[in-house]
This record gives C-alpha cells, structure tokens and sequence, in this order.
C-alpha cells in the first residue's frame, strides 16, 4: 500500500499545518483529537457547512488527466514534420498556380487528421461511458440524519456509514463497527477481506490500520460508521490520482513516425534544393524550375502515410472492439503489437478474483469432504456472507449439505474471531464452529480421524500448527472447523455450550489463477513477450501464483527489497526477476522505468488505484472496464473482459495493423525515391520536362489510390509472430535498394525512347507516365510480403484499387482527357517494350527484395 502524502486536505483549515502532518496519520491518533482537528463531532455536519467545506475542499473526485479541446488535437497532429512537409507542399503549388494539386494535398491531410481526431474523440467517450456507467452514492450524517449524497459531495467531517457492498468514497477513521471487513485489492493486491473495527493503532503504514477506511476499498461485510478525514486528491492514493495529470511522454509509434518524418524532410530539402539549383545554373526557367522542384517534393513525400496510418489504426480499433478492447489511443494499437514485456497486477488478472475452496482435510492432514461440508452447512445458515463464508456455500456443489435446518445461532464474533451454529441435519442436531484456527483449537478436547474420535493431545497440536503454517507457505488461507452433539433442547449457543468440541479439520482457500491464464502466457511467450508480475500482495502467494502459471519464480523480490535497489541495480534485477510482490505504486513505476530503460517496449495491465501511475508511464496501458475510475482513466485501451487471451488477440491485432502500415512506407518511400531520382536525373540531362508538373501529381494521385486497399490487405503468420517495431535503418536500406532499382529501368526506359524510337517531348512524358505507373503499382504485389509474391494472395480490396488505378492510368493516355495533361498515346512497338521493361524490373524486384528486408529479419 502506498504511503500517506506529506498533508491531508484539512491543511487549509485553519487548525495550522502541524495538525495537518498529524492527520497524515489519522489512524494512529484518538478519535476525540482527529474530530478537534476536523472541527467536527459525533452528528457530522450541517448542510451548510458541508456546502462551504466543498468550495474549500474540492469535489470529491479522481484527478482526471486535462483532455486536449479540438482544435489542440488537430494542431499536435498538424505539427508532426509529414504534415508540415505536406502543408507547405500543398501552400506553394497553389501559390505557383497549380490550385488543383495544392487543394487535394490539404484535403488528403485534413482528412487523414479530422479522422484521427474522430476515432480518437468516440475512443474516449466510450471509455466515460464505461467509468460513469454506474452512479455512486455515500450515507452521511447531514443535519443530524443520514442521508444519502452523490460520493463527490463527501467532506472532510462527515459522519460515513458504510456497509457490505459500498465503495468506500473516503479517507475515514472507524468510530464504530459491527463485524466489517473491507476489501482492499484494488488498493493494495491483496483478495482477502480486511478486519476493520475501531481502536488505536501504532502502525505507520496504512496498510496495518485496522481503524481506517480508505477511498477505493470496497466493503465485503458488516457496517461501520466513520468519520471522513480526507477526501479526493488529499486521500491516501491522492498522489496516485494526481499522477494521471503528467504530461505523457511520447508513445514509441509517436516517437518512430516523428523520426521517420524528420528523414523524408532532410531527403525532400536535399533533393529540392539540389535540383534547383542545378536547372538554374544551367539557364533553366526559374518558375519552371520552381514549380518542378515543388511537384518533386510532393511525388517524394508519402502523403497518404497519415491517411494510411488512421484508416489503418482505426480498422485495427474496430477489429479490436470485436475482440472486446476499446482503444482510447490509436497509436497505441502498434504499441501494443510492438511490446516484449508485459507487466500485470495478479489479482483480476491473472487469478480469478474470487476466493474459492481449495482443500478440506481432517485433522491428520488427509483430505476428508467432512469440513467442508459442516462448513457449507454453517456458512449458509448462519454465515456472515463474507467471501471466506461465500466459498463454503459455494462448496455445497461438492459436498453433500442438504436438508439442514437452522436451530440457534452465534454470529461470527471479530474479537474472538469464530462463530456458530446449532444445526438440525441427517445426524440429528450439531454444534458447528468454524473460525480462525488458534481461535477454535482451544475450544476443542478431541480429534476426529479415520478411526473415530482420538484425544487432542500436544504432539496432534504441534502437527497441526506446522501444517498450517505450510499452507501459509502455499499462499493458502485456512480456517478450522469443530463440532459436537447439541445434546440440550436449549437453544442459547453460550460459552459454557462451546466447550468439549471435537476438531474436525481444516479448510483452505484461495484467489484460484485464471483457467485461461497459463495457456494465455504461454501464448504470449511465443509471440516474443516476456511476462512479469508486479503485484502489492504477499511475496509467497505471488511466488505460488507465479508457479501455477507458469512463470519463472527462481527470485520473488519484495518492495522493501526495491526500495533498497539504486536505479542501476534494479535495471540490472529486472531483467531477471519475473515476479514481485507487496509493491507500492511507485515501486511499480521504478520496474516499468527499468524496464524501458532497457530498450523494452512495455505493457501493464492493472486495474486498482495502485496500478495506475504504471498505467501511465507504460508504452501501453491496459485496464478493464469493471477497473476503478482512476486506472481506466489512466489506461490507453480498456478490456471488456479481464483476461490475458484478450491481450493476446490484441497484439494479433496490434501487429497486423503495423504489418500493413508498414507496407505503405515501405512501397512509398522505394517506390517515391525511385521516382524522385529518375526525375532528377533526367531533368537536369534532358533538354526539356520528362514529366509535367500536373502529371507528376496524378501520377501520384493514382497510385495513392491504388494503396487504400492496404489496411484492407491479408497478413502472413511469421509478420505477426514477433514484437514489431519501426527499424529505420532497415526502412532506408529497403529503400537504397529498391529505389535504386526502380530509378535503373526508369534510366533504362529514357535511353529506348530517346535513343531507339527518337520519341518527342509528349510521346516521352506519356510513355514514362505508363511505365511509371505499371512499375510502381504492379510492385505492391511483390513487396507487401516477405515472402514469394505467388504464396499469399492479396486483400480484395488491395488487388481491385490497385488493378483500378493501374487501369486508369493506361487507359486515360487514350482518351480525350490526354490532352488536359499533355498525354500523347505510344505507338504499339514503345509499349509493348515498356510491357518487357516492367517485366523485367517485376522480376528482379522478387529476387532482390530478401536482400532489401534482412535486417529487419535479424
């Protein structure tokens, strides 16, 4: 459990700052001194004063990140280098005159930008939709009366009543309680109930204060009146709520796009002004040298890339809600699929939640059905409904416990820590006791065993004591059940009535992982994820959990063991050290820090406040939708259900989306290159254009068009079985190679019209324009997989807007709109060769392409 911040929210009360730092640690203090501090008493507060302490105050609320308005979305997007490069493209060839070009490149951008800023708008509604789905309400004493008041309407000084079922909305000091247990895993990972109950308490963490109700807890049992010491920001896990307020750092697939627009904007300038300067020197027209060096630009830069991505990333959002995943953040679709840690929190994750029975054994040890089922009986007749008692009557499937009555009871006594009842049942009517083990073992005077009833002596009582502590070494939680003959017709369960009791045995429980769990990580570990716990509950249950699920537990450390780690050495413990267990929410931070400091790319899945700076910090962070407000908020997507199958179809998804979106930058970025060098080349060689301005663009045009398919496209198994990640060396040495080749059939291309059909300035143009554009549509086919270009068919929609645009471009030369864009249709013998040169160039593409792609196969 995290530690208390340095003042709770009274510090603007005008007690002084020192009463302030004493109510850090209300729970160590007498009730009377922290109800003196809070200006407060046993019948709470008026309306009115409750009005002026929530103006002084605040709402009694998580801290919510600051969500950018719109137009701040768009201009973060719009101030990426691509649409920088774009927008200035698309500004100077209005400005040269070419309206046209000029306005379908800014509308391709602020389409690609206004459907981000959608995707990402619904993303989140949904998410509030989710966290506000249910409305909650507190009961506190106003006026003298409980009344019931929306929970951010709690102050410091409310009387709190609370029972089984609440969320606690508060900081409080117990002033009363009546058999109330709290559970605190989403605060502190531990999943059994905690005893709270009024009373002094020395303890300095909170997570030993007996006295004390936190916000987020959830009450399991009883009732217990309280009185409200702080409430939102000022609360024990207030620190953790003001954590979502930090500004989040750039995701990976941010960071990776921003550094490869920087590379197309270097290469753009480079070539730009070299070209200029070249036609210039050498007498060319400067406007027309201008107006060239602009569609330059604009045919180097992949200008769909924005589109490509969002279309993409929002298909991936879509296929991802099939598989019961909102995303808030479509970036972090590739995140997702490029993580190689996983950190989760064990409680909800990777176990059940749910406290179930795990064994029922006699008093030798040997499993026996007889515990259990004396315990059904007495849990469902006279049980507390706590989640130990929820697990006997659940048990009742397993054993036989039908046809009892219920003849006297003695409710559960949390001082003396058992309970009882007198039952009528098939063996006439019993005496059942059940409770804690060093409770009930005194009580008793016999045992039961295989051979009947023995005496309870001191070797049976020193047995049994070993015996428990080994389960607590499993991580099991155990209880002890005794009984004897109700041989008297009163119905008084007194302490008199409580003696003679024979032992029957013991019960165990346990948070049960998941069934899918251990598949799930399994599944993970092949995909290249390596899987971590980090959890706040007892090392010795982590290390029990870890082991069922087949995580490596050689070292479980501890957080006082972290605390005592310098940042270089817990650098160096995580990267071998699988598991740890009572963390604070700091101390989760620090491992994910470590771990990104690393060179890992890192998921947390968590779903209590204590998980959600990690949730922040993290690459991706992963939350479900029953999770508390301040961990969904933190999160960038939100499972519908809680299960690492669903993280492991997520990053299926996350790495086809990427697969595709590498496609596009792939074939682009060859592709355009190849394109841009040809032109250069032969701009400053030619005597006049090879390729208009206007057909540069459409050029461009149609084949952005022949790509829109791609998000569309099918992806091979092996691009999805290991993390992905934008390799930038890799994406120009694909490029260096592939351009390159383009650039040789296009050189090859100029030397036959020029040299062997002595072809004119609109013959040329048109017949590149055609061989252009077969090249470098016909060249998705064998670059969109790794493999032989015949083994994977493509997506349909990918094959019919590439076959469509490549249709247009050979067939609009020979319409009457040739002569809009300068086009003069080739005599038969010139395309029929330029059919042989892209051939040519089809086949040597398929064999150079392994060359191109091997270190992004390393």
């Amino acid at each position: 459990m995290p530690q208390p911040p340095n003042a709770a929210n009274p510090a603007e009360d005008n007690t002084g700052e020192s009463n302030a730092r004493d109510l850090a640690r209300f729970w160590t203090l007498p009730p009377d001194a922290v109800a003196k501090a809070l200006q407060s008493g046993p019948e709470g507060l008026s309306s009115e004063e409750a009005l002026r302490r929530a103006d002084r105050y605040g709402p009694n609320t998580d801290s919510t990140p600051h969500r950018a308005s719109a137009p701040r979305a768009v201009m973060r997007r719009l101030l990426e280098p691509l649409s920088l490069i774009l927008l200035g493209a698309g500004v100077v060839s209005v400005v040269t005159g070419d309206v046209s070009g000029g306005a379908i490149i800014v509308a391709i951008l602020a389409l690609s930008i206004g459907l981000d800023t959608v995707q990402e708008g619904y993303a989140l509604k949904a998410a509030d939709a989710l966290k506000h789905s249910v409305a909650l309400q507190a009961e506190v004493r106003r006026d003298g009366a409980f009344v019931p008041v929306d929970v951010s309407t709690v102050v410091p000084g409310d009387i709190l009543r609370v029972r089984g079922g609440d969320i606690i909305p508060a900081d409080a000091l117990v002033l009363a309680s009546n058999g109330f247990t709290a559970d605190e895993a989403a605060l502190t990972g531990e999943p059994y109930p905690v005893e709270k109950r009024a009373g002094p308490v020395t303890a300095q963490s909170p997570a030993d204060a007996t006295n004390a109700l936190f916000r987020g807890a959830v009450a399991q049992t009883g009732e217990a009146t309280a009185l409200v010491v702080a409430t939102g920001r000022a609360t024990v896990f207030g620190a953790v709520a003001a954590a979502l307020d930090a500004a989040q750092p750039p995701s990976p697939f941010q960071r990776d796009l921003h550094a490869f627009g920087l590379v197309i904007a270097r290469l753009t300038l480079a070539l730009v002004v070299i070209v200029l300067a070249v036609r210039v020197i050498m007498g060319r027209p400067a406007l027309e040298s201008l107006m060239f060096a602009v569609a330059l630009a604009v045919g180097l830069t992949p200008e769909l890339l924005p589109m490509i991505t969002t279309v993409t990333l929002s298909r991936g959002a879509v296929r991802m809600a099939r598989r019961k995943v909102i995303v808030k953040r479509l970036a972090a679709i590739h995140d997702l699929g490029a993580m190689t840690t996983l950190c989760t929190d064990k409680t909800g994750t990777l176990t059940a939640a749910e406290i179930t029975l795990a064994d029922t054994l006699d008093a030798a040890g040997h499993p026996d059905p007889r515990p259990a089922m004396l315990g059904a009986v007495a849990a469902r007749l006279g049980g507390d409904r706590g989640a130990l008692d929820r697990a006997l009557a659940r048990s009742g499937a397993q054993v036989e416990n039908t046809g009892w009555t219920l003849r006297a009871q003695r409710a559960f006594d949390f001082n003396r820590r058992f309970g009882a009842v007198v039952a009528n049942g098939p063996e006439g009517a019993i005496l059942i006791v059940k409770g804690a083990v060093e409770a009930v073992l005194p009580l008793c005077t016999s045992q039961r065993t295989q051979n009947g009833p023995t005496l309870l002596d001191a070797p049976a009582l020193e047995g049994m004591q070993a015996r428990v502590q080994d389960l607590a070494q499993e991580g099991k939680r155990t209880i002890a059940i005794a009984s004897r003959l109700w041989d008297t017709p009163a119905n008084d369960i007194d302490d008199k009535a409580m003696a003679g009791l024979v032992f029957e045995g013991l019960c165990t429980f346990t948070d049960p992982p998941k069934p899918t769990a251990a598949a799930a990580i399994t599944r993970l570990r092949a995909a290249g994820i390596g899987l971590k716990i980090l959890s706040g509950d007892d090392p010795v249950i982590v290390r029990r959990v870890a082991g069922l699920v087949g995580v490596d537990v050689g070292t479980v450390l501890s957080g006082p063991d972290i605390a005592a780690l310098g940042d270089e050495a817990l650098a160096v413990q995580v990267q071998t050290v699988h598991a740890y267990g009572r963390l604070t929410p700091d101390q989760k931070s620090r491992i994910v820090r470590a771990l990104q400091d690393r060179g890992a790319v890192v998921g947390y899945l968590g779903d209590g406040i204590n998980d959600s700076p990690a949730l922040k910090i993290a690459d991706v962070g992963l939350s479900v939708s029953g999770a508390t407000g301040v961990a969904q908020a933190a999160a960038d997507m939100i499972l519908l259900a809680p299960d690492l199958e669903v993280v492991a179809d997520g990053v299926e998804e996350g790495r086809r989306t990427f697969a595709n979106i590498l496609k596009y930058v792939r074939m682009a970025a060859s592709s355009n290159l190849g394109n841009m060098l040809s032109m250069a080349v032969a701009s400053v060689t030619l005597p006049f254009l090879p390729m208009l301005p206007t057909q540069i663009l459409l050029n461009n045009l149609l084949y952005d068009f022949s790509e829109i398919g791609i998000p569309f496209d099918t992806v091979r198994p092996e691009a999805v079985a290991r993390p992905q990640v934008w390799d930038m060396r890799a994406l120009v040495r694909f490029a260096a190679v592939m351009g390159p080749l383009s650039s040789v059939f296009d050189l090859a291309t100029f030397a036959v019209l020029v040299a062997v059909f002595h072809a004119g300035e609109a013959q040329f143009r048109t017949a590149w324009f055609l061989e252009s554009m077969a090249t470098q549509i016909l060249v998705i086919f064998v670059i969109r997989t790794n493999g032989r270009a015949w083994a994977t068919r493509p997506g349909k929609v990918l094959a019919v807007s590439s076959l469509v645009a490549l249709a247009l471009a050979l067939i609009l030369p020979m319409t009457r709109l040739s002569t809009w864009f300068g086009f003069k249709p080739p005599p038969l013998p010139v395309a029929l060769t330029i059919g042989v040169l892209v051939g040519l160039y089809l086949v040597c593409a398929e064999l150079l392409k392994r060359f191109a792609i091997m270190p992004a196969r390393r």
